[in-house]
Formats: C-alpha cells, sequence, structure tokens
C-alpha cells in the first residue's frame, strides 16, 4: 500500500485543468486589453509632451517623445490670445449650467416615470422613446431657436441639449431598481409629500446615477461646438470647441487668420499652438473623472438594466 499513489477524482482532474484554462484566458484577454489601452494612450502622451517641445527640435525628430529642452512659450502665447480666453469662459459656463439643468430635470423626470402607476405612463414612455429614432432636423430646430428669441445667445447651447432621453431612461430604471417601494410609503405614513420623499429621501440614495449623469452632461456640453456653428455668429459667445476647431482645422492651401495673428512674431509654430490648444482643452474633463468613476460604473451597470 505504501508507495501507491491513487489517481485524483475525475472531478478534481476537471477542476484543475479548467482552473489552469481560465488562467490563460485571463492572461491573454489583460494582454489583449493592455495594448488597446496603449495604443490609446499614446496618442495623448505625444501631444502632452509635444506642446512642451520646441518646433526645431521636433523636426530634428517627429518621433521623439520625451522633450529635451521643456517650453511654455506655447501656452502663454495661447493663453495671451483673447478668444481662447473668453472661449474657455463660456464653455465653463454652459457646462456647469447646462449639466446642473440636466441632472435636475433627469431627476423630476425620472422619479414619476419610475412608478407603475402613473396614469399615461405607456404613452409618455413611448413618446420619449420616439424622439431617440426620429428628430425634426436642422433647419426646424433652427427655426425654433431664432422663434423661441435664443439666437446668438449662450442659452441656446444650453436648452435644447438639458435632457437627454437616454439618460432619461437610464435614470429612471436607476430609481425603479434602488428606492425600494417601502421606504416611501414609510415616509408617506409619516406625512411627507412626493416633492419632500424625492429631495429629502430619494435623490441622497442617487449619487451613482447622478455621478453618472454629470458626467454625460459635462461632457456632451464641454464638447459640443456643432450647435454654436449653427445658433451663434458672435465670436465672444464662440464655445472653446469652436475656438480650437479654428485654430486646429485649417485649410491646406492658406494658414487660417488666427493662425496667421498667434505666428505673427514668428514666436511659436503653429504645430506647438495646436499641441499646447489640446492639452489646455482636455485637461479638465480628465482630472475630473477619476474621482466620479467609480460612480460612473454603478449607475452604469444598475441604470442599464431592462424592467
Amino acid at each position: 500500500m505504501t508507495g501507491l499513489k491513487k489517481n485524483p477524482p475525475a472531478r478534481v482532474r476537471n477542476r484543475i485543468i479548467r482552473g489552469v484554462g481560465d488562467s490563460v484566458v485571463e492572461t491573454i484577454c489583460t494582454a489583449v486589453v493592455g495594448i488597446f489601452a496603449l495604443c490609446c494612450l499614446a496618442p495623448f502622451v505625444y501631444v502632452f509632451f509635444t506642446s512642451f517641445m520646441p518646433y526645431t527640435e521636433y523636426l530634428e525628430n517627429p518621433l521623439r517623445i520625451i522633450p529635451a529642452t521643456f517650453t511654455l512659450q506655447a501656452y502663454r502665447q495661447i493663453w495671451d490670445y483673447a478668444l481662447f480666453r473668453s472661449g474657455y469662459a463660456v464653455t465653463i459656463f454652459i457646462t456647469v449650467v447646462g449639466t446642473t439643468l440636466s441632472v435636475f430635470l433627469l431627476t423630476i423626470s425620472a422619479y414619476p416615470l419610475s412608478k407603475p402607476g402613473l396614469k399615461g405612463r405607456k404613452i409618455i414612455m413611448g413618446m420619449i422613446l420616439f424622439t431617440m429614432f426620429f428628430n425634426g432636423g436642422m433647419i426646424p430646430n433652427y427655426l425654433l431657436i431664432r422663434g423661441l428669441g435664443l439666437f446668438n445667445t449662450v442659452w441656446a447651447l444650453i436648452i435644447p441639449g438639458s435632457i437627454s432621453a437616454f439618460l432619461l431612461i437610464l435614470m429612471k430604471n436607476f430609481i425603479r431598481i434602488t428606492i425600494p417601494e417601502s421606504l416611501e410609503e414609510a415616509a408617506k405614513v409619516d406625512g411627507a409629500n412626493d416633492l419632500r420623499i424625492l429631495f429629502s429621501i430619494v435623490v441622497p440614495l442617487l449619487k451613482p446615477a447622478i455621478a453618472t449623469m454629470t458626467i454625460f452632461s459635462a461632457v456632451q456640453y464641454w464638447n459640443s461646438y456643432y450647435a454654436s456653428m449653427l445658433y451663434i455668429s458672435d465670436r465672444k459667445l464662440w464655445p472653446l470647441m469652436l475656438v480650437l476647431r479654428e485654430l486646429v482645422v485649417e485649410d491646406t492651401s492658406a494658414v487660417s487668420p488666427v493662425t496667421q495673428m498667434l505666428t505673427s512674431a514668428a514666436r511659436t509654430h503653429p504645430f506647438t499652438l495646436k499641441m499646447a490648444a489640446i492639452v489646455i482643452t482636455l485637461l479638465p474633463i480628465l482630472m475630473i473623472y477619476p474621482f466620479m468613476q467609480r460612480y460612473f460604473v454603478k449607475g452604469i451597470s444598475l441604470g442599464s438594466v431592462k424592467e
């Protein structure tokens, strides 16, 4: 009997084989995702370091990532451009005000729609879903903005996009899944009305959903430029993205007036100015997102559950 080693049962052998297979698959998936992440990160790293690089050094080796000489000349020059500063102020205003308005409207709209007993709920949801597939078009929207007296005002960049059907459905599903009916019933027994229940009980429990809506809305308002092309003619009301578009997107046959003005003193090459402008534009969103990421993931996973 001694010296004889029994073979492990089939269940144990299968568990060992499955464990090895899972490790291999996990390693391959991690490697593929890691490579993909590096490919996505590489352009940002290149733009960031190139913005600090003198243009003469860039011409010597365009593939160099870490500059031998760091300079802030491009950042100083781009910030001296008055239209860039005004665009930054306009973008911050429409982002803060628009995001606040959007989250408020989403909350007060999604809460009643999450109640199965609401009369006409299916009809209302059908109308909301209809707007996700069909749109009035550019010309009717333009005429509507002019008719409401919003043309050439910052409110034309805030009000039309203040509520999204997609985000409304996410918020509704999150409330329906997260908030138990017994909690609201207990508050009603204590004499609380619907508004008191919403703002005193429901809203404090909606931190992940509110964080998710805040990120979606803030990114939408911060990156918006097409609406300003249609509704804004005063250059002082241009948002940052429209200023960046004029600076970066040039005609191949001629240099844009903005670039001519910025490089009139031959201080910085347009290429370096573009890199600095892109970095300044991206920094606020890149700095805010890591602090709200954990709420963002939870809000998306719960809000996307089908009713």
